[in-house]
């Protein structure tokens, strides 16, 4: 018996890893060579395709389709209708198979509702894409990013709430909410620790 949950509509292909927990929603595909870590949620009609790597408690909304390149580090939330993809130059009559590029979304960060996130960038530790943003270049930790194309418009801590807008980031800032602080190092946020 597996120690982990799929609903009875989903299909999980063999030589998938689901780790203890995780729980996999209606009308979902696991495909082949996929990873999924430990206490996941994944939603409904979601795609994860061949050697994609999930880490633990990430959470993947409803109708999110994880092409092959993406790793979603631990603690990552994927909203309803996130999009990636994994060509940047797609023609149905040319195979392409050979030219995927990776995308990384690091630990904790947010995918907003319908975001998109162009092939071949890195979403930084604890990032948060608004809803509807399109990332066209790397985000680093901690950066809020809005808009088409997205760009950044402030800084977010780790548990969500906004630490300060404009798109340099401050030299410090204290959480209001949580209390975390944080220092300017190498030109991105990183938590102090207490």
């Amino acid at each position: 018996m597996p120690n982990y949950f799929v609903h009875e509509s989903s299909y999980v292909d063999e030589g998938c890893q689901i780790g203890e927990g995780t729980k996999i929603w209606h009308f979902t595909h696991v495909m082949s060579g996929a990873r999924i870590g430990r206490g996941c949620n994944i939603g409904q009609n979601v795609v994860i395709s061949p050697e994609v790597i999930v880490g633990d408690r990430v959470k993947i909304q409803n109708n999110v389709s994880v092409y092959t390149g993406v790793i979603l580090e631990d603690d990552v939330f994927c909203g309803p209708s996130a999009v990636f993809t994994n060509v940047v130059n797609p023609r149905s009559h040319v195979s392409r198979k050979d030219e995927y590029r990776k995308t990384l979304v690091g630990r904790g960060a947010t995918l907003g509702a319908n975001s998109t996130v162009v092939c071949g960038h890195a979403i930084g530790r604890y990032a948060f894409v608004g809803a509807g943003a399109v990332v066209t270049k790397d985000v680093p930790d901690h950066a809020l990013v809005v808009g088409n194309p997205g760009r950044i418009a402030g800084w977010m801590c780790e548990c969500g709430v906004k630490l300060a807008g404009g798109s340099a980031a401050p030299q410090s800032a204290t959480c209001a909410a949580c209390g975390k602080r944080y220092l300017l190092a190498a030109g991105a946020l990183a938590a102090v620790s207490p």
